[in-house]
């Protein structure tokens, strides 16, 4: 099952709390979601344990990448998780967790990702959140 896990940590220069917003509140995850020329045009977030979530990510060809899923847990500013689901996949549900850990005034987030069907569609993923983070760090930085 290893092959089919995705593992991320990044230490960022921002305080957690900060971090952790910026996963959990729409205004700042609209800023930095999706890999580098994608945009974000539709996002719904309740963000709380139950609560459902669903997003659209734009590609620079204008193709829309629907996902949508459920938060499982949530407590700030140290955890998130939530599943994941692909529209174009409704039957493969995917759970991903981020850990937020503060390094003074810096934070090591460690995201996790789980179960893919193929070790093509985890480096699919990693290409795509790498990316993403890369935007993130890029956004807590202005």
């Amino acid at each position: 099952m290893k092959d089919r896990e995705l593992t991320i940590t990044r230490v960022f220069d921002a305080p957690r709390d900060l971090v952790f917003k910026a996963w959990t509140e729409p205004d700042r995850l609209a800023k930095w979601w999706g890999p580098e020329g994608f945009a974000l045009p539709f996002l719904e977030l309740d963000m709380r344990p139950g609560g459902a979530w669903r997003a659209c990510m734009r590609g620079p060809d204008g193709t829309n990448y629907w996902q949508h899923g459920v938060c499982r847990e949530l407590v700030p500013p140290e955890r998130l998780a939530y599943t994941l689901i692909w529209d174009s996949d409704p039957e493969h549900e995917m759970l991903v967790s981020v850990v937020f850990v503060e390094r003074g005034q810096k934070t090591e987030m460690t995201f996790r990702q789980r179960l893919f069907k193929s070790v093509e569609s985890r480096d699919s993923h990693r290409d795509g959140w790498s990316s993403s983070l890369n935007r993130l760090a890029a956004y807590l930085a202005s």
